[in-house]
C-alpha cells in the first residue's frame, strides 16, 4: 500500500451583510456542494497569505486581516489534507468565478448566503452550518479543532 500523501491547505470565512462567501463546486453524477473559498497552500507563502489569494482567485473579493479560526482534518483514500481555516475582513473586489483555477477546481457559482439559505443547501465542511454562525456571534473566542473526518466528496 502507497503512503498517505498529505495536504496542507487554508480557507476563508468571509461574512458580509450577515452572509457568509460560499463558492459551488459541482461535478455531475459525482458532487453539488458549497463550501468557502479556500485550497492548498503554495510553496513558501503562510497559511494566512494562502486563505486571502484562494478567495481572491475564486470569487474576485479581496480580504485581509486573517484570524484563525479552524482547524480541521479530513481525509480520501490515499490523502489525509490539514486545512486552517480564517475569519477575513471584505475589503474590495468586485464577485467573479473568472480566475482559470475555477474551471480546474469545478467551481460553477459564488454567493452569499444567509443562516437560513444555508440550511437548506448541501454545506461542507458540516461546522459551516452546525456552529460557524454561533462562534462568529461569540467573537471567534477560541480557535477550534475539529476533528478528524472523512471525505464525502474527492
Amino acid at each position: 500500500m502507497p503512503p498517505n500523501q498529505h495536504t496542507i491547505s487554508a480557507g476563508a470565512l468571509v461574512c458580509h451583510d450577515d452572509r457568509l462567501l460560499l463558492v459551488r463546486h459541482v461535478r455531475p453524477d459525482r458532487y453539488d456542494f458549497l463550501v468557502s473559498p479556500g485550497g492548498q497552500v503554495e510553496a513558501v507563502e503562510s497559511l494566512e497569505e494562502a486563505a486571502v489569494r484562494e478567495c481572491l482567485e475564486e470569487t474576485g473579493l479581496r480580504v485581509e486581516q486573517p484570524r484563525l479560526a479552524y482547524v480541521e482534518e479530513f481525509h480520501c483514500p490515499g490523502r489525509r489534507y490539514v486545512k486552517f481555516w480564517f475569519a477575513c475582513t471584505l475589503v474590495g473586489g468586485e464577485l467573479s468565478i473568472a480566475h482559470p483555477s475555477t474551471q480546474v477546481e469545478h467551481i460553477v457559482d459564488a454567493g452569499w448566503f444567509s443562516r437560513e439559505a444555508m440550511a437548506q443547501q448541501p454545506v461542507q465542511p458540516p461546522f459551516l452550518a452546525e456552529r460557524y454562525w454561533a462562534d462568529r456571534e461569540a467573537g471567534f473566542p477560541s480557535i477550534v479543532r475539529m476533528p478528524l473526518r472523512a471525505m464525502l466528496y474527492w
